[in-house]
């Protein structure tokens, strides 16, 4: 099942299923996927409190875009009835309340399917530091997941679920995207509330999103956003107050590269960000290599300075009374080894305040920064050997961010090579770095380097998959590359299948046949391969042949056919040229 929000938006609208039926679904996929992603879940009868009201509207409300889409929530967030664990079963409390962020996607009509699994109190970049295991990486089994929001994109590539939120503080809502394929918003601090969220650092923390796309996850952020008067962190953006201050892509645009770049020895990682360069340079943008060591060393504060404090102020004294159920390498890095004088305190914030004013020059200079989300990928095993140094390595590109107050976007890119032949390719991303509330700039640029960013399969389709038509919502994911026509070597037929009516091409001798109207998409592999699974007889994938000679993969039919058109299931439209005009004329 699709489980993109548009894709179920457009299947409820269209009867084709129901909330109650793609939960359903949801519950029996969670039964397949590995354990270790989740904490807690939702019963059937718990989200009975969820569906029933739901049920009551014949279509979708406008105030409700969000209507019946399942969504993960990682386990330091709260959810009104359950506990919160943070990953440490001696701290759970039962939520009295949802938090604020789940409270305002809950009454855009989401429906929470469970708490995911996380490194311990929020602390780490791996996914390997809880009592209920390592989260696996569906991608690469040997690797890691990212952290600490592992759990929740976990549940996004397992595709369990519409949208995950996570929290970000150090990286912990964009490294998990890099390594699960998956769009990862680490908006401006105070954006989301963190309300009901259980702190890492509390001056720095951020709800994050997780999602399956781009266009996904602008709509869970405009659902999300929203000051709240009861926490202090919390800010109002300034396109509340006029909607032109909302920072936007310009027709002319340009994106900083580091100077610096460090890929700890990964040779894959490093081509596939240079490939992901080449692809914002196409999508119309100008590369501006920018002076990266300001950023670098606003990062060392969080972890080498007075932050690491703030820390311990969220948790330290529970992790002191409970040190045997505490995951060791939590409790070396939040359990300080000397206490340091107040004057260092201050001595921080004034260093922070000087590398600031150098990298919000950097940062106005261009219209975003370009940097990979993560220098590379470790496996499970090297990160057991030697926890804290690999897992500084992954926040080489991420730890900055809270301090110097920016918005981040992570997405997809195209598979890295690896030297290890059990793992032919490994999932990479890139993070697109702007101002504080320049969230919608940053999905912009991402939308218009989409096309460019991940190798993807062209298909042609001719029918119930045209713009318009009636499946058309099950290629929302996919990038429309043009519309063309076949060669004048094929007749078309109608069938019926389940209620629906599609068309099939079949091949035919040359000077009998008609030319046929066909939009032809991109699609990554794994979507290629998930549309092509679903595809009935009497239809497969062959190679079809434009007007122009060239060859693309599309819709045609199997040897079956002749069957269905000697049994009259299947009725020669070949006339109309154009399955729309088919269907104008049968409505007529």
């Amino acid at each position: 099942m699709d489980l993109r929000i548009s894709s179920l938006l457009n299947a409820y609208r269209s009867g084709a299923t129901t909330p109650r039926a793609v939960i359903e679904y949801v519950l029996d996929e969670m039964e397949k996927a590995p354990a270790q992603i989740w904490i807690s879940r939702l019963s059937k009868e718990a989200l009975e409190k969820y569906l029933e009201p739901l049920e009551k509207f014949s279509c979708i409300p406008e105030n409700m875009p969000l209507f019946g889409i399942p969504f993960a929530i990682k386990d330091n967030i709260d959810v009104e009835g359950f506990k919160s664990t943070s990953a440490c079963p001696a701290y759970a409390y039962t939520a009295a309340k949802d938090s604020f962020v789940v409270n305002r996607l809950v009454e855009a009509g989401a429906i929470p399917v469970g708490k995911t699994n996380m490194d311990q109190f929020a602390t780490g970049l791996v996914g390997t530091r809880s009592p209920y295991g390592a989260i696996p990486n569906r991608y690469a089994p040997e690797y890691i997941s990212g952290g600490s929001s592992s759990g929740s994109a976990a549940s996004l590539a397992y595709e369990l679920c519409s949208f995950a939120l996570g929290t970000d503080t150090a990286g912990s809502g964009r490294v998990p995207a890099a390594f699960n394929k998956l769009v990862g918003i680490k908006p401006t601090r105070g954006l989301l509330s963190t309300n009901g969220v259980i702190p890492a650092c509390r001056s720095l923390d951020c709800v994050s999103i997780f999602a399956l796309d781009i266009e996904d996850a602008k709509t869970v952020l405009n659902v999300a956003q929203g000051e709240d008067p009861e926490d202090p962190y919390s800010r109002e953006a300034p396109w509340n107050a006029n909607a032109e201050l909302r920072a936007r892509l310009t027709e002319k645009w340009t994106f900083g590269v580091p100077d610096t770049l460090e890929f700890f020895g990964n040779e894959g990682y490093r081509e596939a960000f240079e490939k992901a360069v080449c692809a914002f340079e196409r999508a119309g943008g100008t590369k501006v290599v920018v002076p990266f060591e300001p950023f670098l060393k606003a990062a060392w504060l969080l972890y080498e300075g007075p932050w690491v404090f703030e820390r311990y102020n969220a948790v330290g004294k529970f992790i002191e009374e409970h040190s045997d159920e505490i995951h060791p390498v939590t409790k070396a890095i939040i359990s300080p080894k000397q206490i340091p004088h107040p004057s260092e305190v201050f001595e921080g914030f004034h260093k922070l305040q000087a590398y600031k004013k150098i990298t919000d020059k950097i940062i106005s200079s261009v219209d975003f920064l370009l940097t990979p989300t993560a220098g590379t990928i470790y496996k499970t095993d090297e990160v057991e050997s030697n926890p804290i140094a690999l897992n500084s390595n992954l926040g080489y590109y991420t730890n900055y961010m809270n301090l110097l107050d920016y918005s981040a976007l992570a997405v997809p890119a195209e598979d890295a090579t690896s030297k290890d032949e059990n793992a032919p390719s490994l999932p990479f991303g890139v993070t697109l770095v702007g101002k504080a509330f320049d969230d919608y700039k940053l999905l912009d640029a991402a939308e218009a380097a989409k096309p460019f960013l991940e190798k993807r399969i062209p298909l042609a389709v001719c029918g119930a998959h045209l713009r318009g038509c009636r499946l058309y919502w099950e290629l929302s994911r996919a990038t429309f590359l043009k519309g063309t026509r076949t060669a004048p070597e094929y007749r078309m037929f109608t069938f019926n299948d389940h209620g629906i009516q599609k068309p099939a091409l079949v091949s035919c001798p040359k000077g009998e046949g008609h030319s046929f109207y066909i939009e032809i998409y991109g699609l990554t592999a794994e979507d290629f391969g998930n549309f092509v699974s679903r595809i009935p007889k009497p239809l497969c994938i062959g190679k079809i042949k434009t007007i122009d000679g060239t060859l693309v993969s599309g819709f045609l039919s199997d040897t079956s056919m002749g069957e269905w058109i000697y049994d009259k299931k299947a009725v020669d439209i070949s006339e109309y040229g154009d399955w729309r005009k088919y269907i104008a004329a049968t409505k007529k």
